[in-house]
């Protein structure tokens, strides 16, 4: 377990700068001769793409781009000078790297990492030891901690905020977060690497119901439009595909140019995510442009079904996408992790549709696994789930 306390900071408490002494002049040297020669909108990362529906392409971001997003961030979830950070997400991605080390650099926060990877036992012990205000992580992440059997065990009375991305978070366990880890002013956040990463974020002032069914509104210096299939800005309220433009969009795709033409277009970065964005500017996240899914002629977006499964007391965490069929085009097919000790069946969890969602949206095929195949980052990755199962039905792609 590693806290590092920003050289400012220290000055200001009287601490001896332990970080600056482990250089020597010569590498101060290299530093300010490096620093001195470098420009805000230069290329500082090539930030390669969690690959949750293939291959992944390198976002190009520049100091612009990833020190503003951060600052931006850290003045949502109100971070102060001599606060702790707990950053259990990985640092070679926008989370770890801008959410975590340049949010916490930009408010003179001190920053902790409880391992080399993420453990729920390792992540609630400096939680305790740091006296950590803020955590970032995956919802998947929160769920390990609050379900670890020593968890009752550990104080985390000096939990504040944070941040929880990466997917959809159940109001379950945003009601756990807050009451049993006193996180009661975590945040939602929603973005893509491509827009360094933070787009969208919720207030900590914001109602549990607010933080579980929108990602909040819009960060300053930041543009967004949700378009009709046409290109057309729709009305409020109405669905489309959510645009960015502004300081946040990344400088291209590294290397590859087309791909780049057709991610920003007139400077407007196209999320290939599906929103709606209310009157009072809450944006709601419906689903992926390509998650899309065609049975009979009916569209079909997956994460409507998902969220309407999660209500289910006895489901954890559930995927729904799409696999090839000869009748319909496409049926709908669901994963599903249950909750420790449930149990549930393919048959009771369609009856638990019926009635509740369209008749065509109830999914035909349903397997229960004990986790998904995910990213490193710990995103759920559809098109290996969609591979499992026509490999299992043994169906050819569409």
């Amino acid at each position: 377990m590693i806290g590092i306390t920003p050289e400012w900071v220290i000055g200001i408490t009287g601490m001896r700068n332990e970080v600056m002494d482990r250089g020597g002049g010569s590498q101060r040297w290299r530093l300010d001769a490096v620093s001195g020669g470098l420009k805000p909108r230069d290329p500082i990362n090539i930030q390669f793409t969690s690959g949750t529906t293939g291959a992944p392409k390198g976002a190009t971001l520049t100091h612009h781009n990833i020190v503003n997003n951060a600052a931006s961030c850290a003045r949502a979830m109100r971070l102060r000078p001599g606060e702790a950070l707990c950053i259990p997400v990985p640092l070679y991605h926008c989370f770890g790297m801008v959410l975590g080390n340049l949010t916490a650099v930009s408010h003179g926060v001190t920053m902790v990492f409880p391992g080399e990877g993420f453990d729920a036992r390792e992540t609630l012990a400096a939680l305790e030891a740091e006296r950590c205000t803020a955590v970032h992580g995956v919802p998947t992440m929160f769920a390990a901690m609050l379900d670890h059997p020593e968890f009752p065990s550990f104080d985390l009375s000096a939990m504040r905020t944070g941040i929880m991305a990466g997917a959809p978070c159940p109001v379950s366990l945003m009601r756990r977060v807050v009451r049993d880890m006193h996180c009661r002013e975590i945040t939602i956040a929603y973005g893509m690497t491509e827009t360094s990463p933070i787009s969208f974020q919720s207030d900590v002032d914001d109602g549990i119901e607010r933080r579980v069914s929108t990602v909040g509104r819009i960060l300053p210096h930041v543009e967004v439009k949700v378009v009709d299939e046409s290109g057309r800005t729709t009305p409020v309220g109405v669905q489309g595909e959510l645009l960015t433009r502004g300081y946040s969009v990344m400088q291209g795709y590294w290397g590859d140019a087309r791909a780049t033409r057709e991610a920003i277009v007139d400077g407007w970065m196209h999320t290939g995510d599906l929103a709606t964005i209310d009157a009072e500017g809450y944006c709601r996240i419906v689903g992926r442009v390509k998650d899309m899914l065609i049975r009979g002629g009916e569209n079909i977006y997956p994460a409507e079904i998902e969220d309407f499964l999660l209500t289910h007391p006895d489901i954890a965490a559930v995927q729904v996408f799409g696999v090839p069929d000869e009748k319909y085009g496409e049926e709908v097919c669901a994963w599903a992790v249950l909750r420790p000790g449930r149990s549930l069946t393919d048959k009771a969890l369609r009856e638990f549709c019926r009635g509740c969602i369209a008749h065509y949206k109830v999914p035909r095929h349903v397997r229960f696994v004990d986790e998904m195949p995910l990213t490193a980052t710990g995103k759920p990755q559809k098109f290996r789930m969609r591979e499992r199962m026509m490999e299992e039905l043994g169906v050819a792609s569409d």
